[in-house]
């Protein structure tokens, strides 16, 4: 609850202060117009915040299109006014020194100077245009999923395996979907890669087993020639909703275990797998959720490597991409080719060409794409699905096919 009124608290203070700053500088003339608007403003976005605290007191469960809509509304007027009341924020502490460095200097009171005008409108225009690509996300950049591929040379990959297609969905977030027949267009563009064998590298729900009931059979009709292969991500333990019991919550893992088995998938929680192709063999290893904390460090990579020798090529699923740096590639046992997911890229960002820029690479360093060191590589999907933000800009839902070559 203490979380709840201090979230309010600073929603209501960045509110006023945007609007008295707003006010003071640009609509002295206008004040009840300028008024109304920003009060159903205001309204739009308690409204979208109050669904959006009532979907996750659910789970996030199912999301309507209305609801999205209104999260997406929401959370850009939220945004919106946060840059306004920071710029405001600077303005005000550099009047408040001049005012008292001419007080001190003339020994007298000095007047306060007026806000910019020009700042002001400059502050709007910036708060304005993010305002309406946060919507444009929530519109067209959810749906809009995008084919990555790779080609990854080995010289100890298995001659067989010569030309062996993964494909990688990771975080799916199905309760957070609005709209299955757009996820099916997605699934749609996988399938049309034609891979020979399909992983999903964690998050599969935001909270609950029920959310992935809609989707059971759209994952079944997924077909690849070596099967379709799931870890558990930090999401779908289901620790971010209150559960009347422990027994409840583990009874919730238990029907997202069956669901997964239902949608045809092998679940690798802290195991391996051989797929084997004439005389060759390659190992698909799998480990539950190892992040740093606060994300829950469940993975064991030594039993899910277990029997397997330093020669064996293996290719491992784990959600979190810290994993790699801190566990993986200090392991005896060399894993070739590691698949991730978490970090969604923040769902914002930029991508032209090489160059590649979000937020979450100061939390993350390996955040998404293409990672390498000592012939290991790492491989960090952009996300399936959406949490928190029901949108994407600039880092658009992705569909990873990584094509293994023998050197």
């Amino acid at each position: 609850m203490l979380p709840v009124i201090i979230l309010t608290i600073l929603l209501l203070a960045i509110d006023i202060y945007s609007y008295f700053g707003l006010r003071s500088a640009l609509f002295a003339s206008h004040v009840k117009i300028y008024s109304l608007i920003y009060l159903v403003t205001s309204l739009l976005t308690i409204l979208g915040i109050f669904l959006f605290l009532k979907a996750g007191a659910n789970g996030f469960v199912t999301v309507s299109s209305s609801t999205s809509i209104f999260f997406g509304i929401a959370f850009s007027f939220t945004i919106a006014k946060l840059i306004l009341s920071a710029n405001y924020l600077v303005e005000d502490l550099f009047r408040s020194f001049l005012w008292l460095f001419q007080t001190v200097a003339n020994f007298r009171s000095a007047e306060l100077i007026s806000r910019s005008y020009i700042l002001s409108f400059i502050s709007l225009s910036i708060a304005s245009v993010l305002f309406l690509i946060l919507n444009y996300g929530v519109s067209f950049g959810k749906y809009n999923f995008q084919v990555h591929k790779k080609t990854l040379e080995f010289e100890n990959l298995p001659k067989e395996f010569d030309g062996f297609k993964i494909a990688q969905l990771s975080d799916l977030h199905l309760g957070t979907f609005d709209n299955v027949e757009k996820v099916k267009k997605g699934f749609d563009l996988l399938q049309a890669q034609k891979p020979d064998v399909i992983l999903f590298t964690g998050d599969m729900v935001n909270n609950k087993a029920i959310e992935a009931k809609r989707f059971v059979s759209l994952i079944q009709k997924l077909n690849a020639p070596f099967g379709k292969f799931i870890v558990w991500g930090n999401h779908d333990y289901g620790s971010y909703v209150r559960w009347n019991s422990e027994a409840e919550r583990q009874k919730n893992l238990e029907d997202l275990n069956q669901i997964g088995i239902e949608m045809g998938l092998k679940w690798l929680n802290n195991a391996n797998f051989p797929l084997v192709k004439n005389n060759d063999t390659l190992y698909l290893v799998g480990v539950e959720n190892w992040g740093l904390p606060p994300f829950p460090q469940k993975g064991d990579l030594d039993k899910a490597l277990k029997n397997l020798t330093a020669n064996d090529f293996t290719v491992l699923l784990s959600h979190d991409p810290t994993h790699w740096r801190e566990k993986v590639l200090k392991n005896k046992k060399e894993v070739a080719l590691t698949l991730s997911g978490h970090t969604h890229g923040m769902q914002f960002g930029i991508e032209i060409g090489n160059f590649r820029w979000s937020p979450v690479k100061y939390r993350y360093k390996d955040w998404a794409g293409l990672f390498e060191e000592s012939g290991k590589y790492l491989y960090v999907n952009r996300g399936f699905g959406c949490i928190g933000y029901p949108g994407r800009v600039g880092i658009l839902p992705e569909i990873t096919i990584i094509e293994l070559r023998r050197k």
